[in-house]
C-alpha cells in the first residue's frame, strides 16, 4: 500500500513539475540607453539583477548583455517561473528603486515574451548547473 501510495505521490511531483514548466514566463527585454546615462544604467542594472536571483525563487533567471557593437544596446534573458513570480518581482523594493532610478536613462524599452522552442532542452541547461 505505501509503495502504490509513493508512486502515485511522485506522479503528482511530475506533472506539477510539467505544468509548472509550461508556466515559466520568458522574455528577452531589449533596452536602449542614452550614452550619457550609460554607467549609471548599468550600475543599477547589475544590483537589481543580482539581487533577484539572490532573493527571489521564482527569478530563474536574469542574464544581462550588452552588444559588442553599441554599448548602449542592453538586452536580458529573463526567465520567471511563473506569472506570480514576475508579478512578486516587479512589486520588490529593489526592482521598484532600479524601475524609479533608471527611467529618464532608457531611450527604448521593448519586453517581447518568448517561448522556448524545446523545452525539453531548456530543463536540461537549467539542471546542468547543480
Amino acid at each position: 500500500m505505501k509503495q502504490r501510495q509513493l508512486l502515485m505521490l511522485f506522479a503528482l511531483v511530475l506533472s506539477v513539475t510539467a505544468v509548472a514548466q509550461d508556466a515559466m514566463i520568458v522574455r528577452l527585454a531589449e533596452i536602449e540607453i542614452y550614452p550619457e546615462h550609460l554607467k549609471e544604467y548599468l550600475d543599477y542594472a547589475n544590483e537589481v539583477d543580482r539581487l533577484s536571483v539572490e532573493r527571489e525563487p521564482g527569478v530563474i533567471c536574469l542574464f544581462p548583455m550588452q552588444s559588442v557593437g553599441d554599448s548602449t544596446q542592453i538586452r536580458i534573458l529573463e526567465i520567471y517561473a511563473s506569472e506570480e513570480a514576475y508579478q512578486s518581482h516587479i512589486k520588490t523594493e529593489h526592482f521598484q528603486k532600479y524601475k524609479q532610478c533608471t527611467m529618464h536613462m532608457v531611450k527604448s524599452l521593448k519586453l517581447p515574451s518568448m517561448q522556448p522552442l524545446d523545452p525539453e532542452t531548456m530543463k536540461l541547461i537549467f539542471n546542468k548547473q547543480r
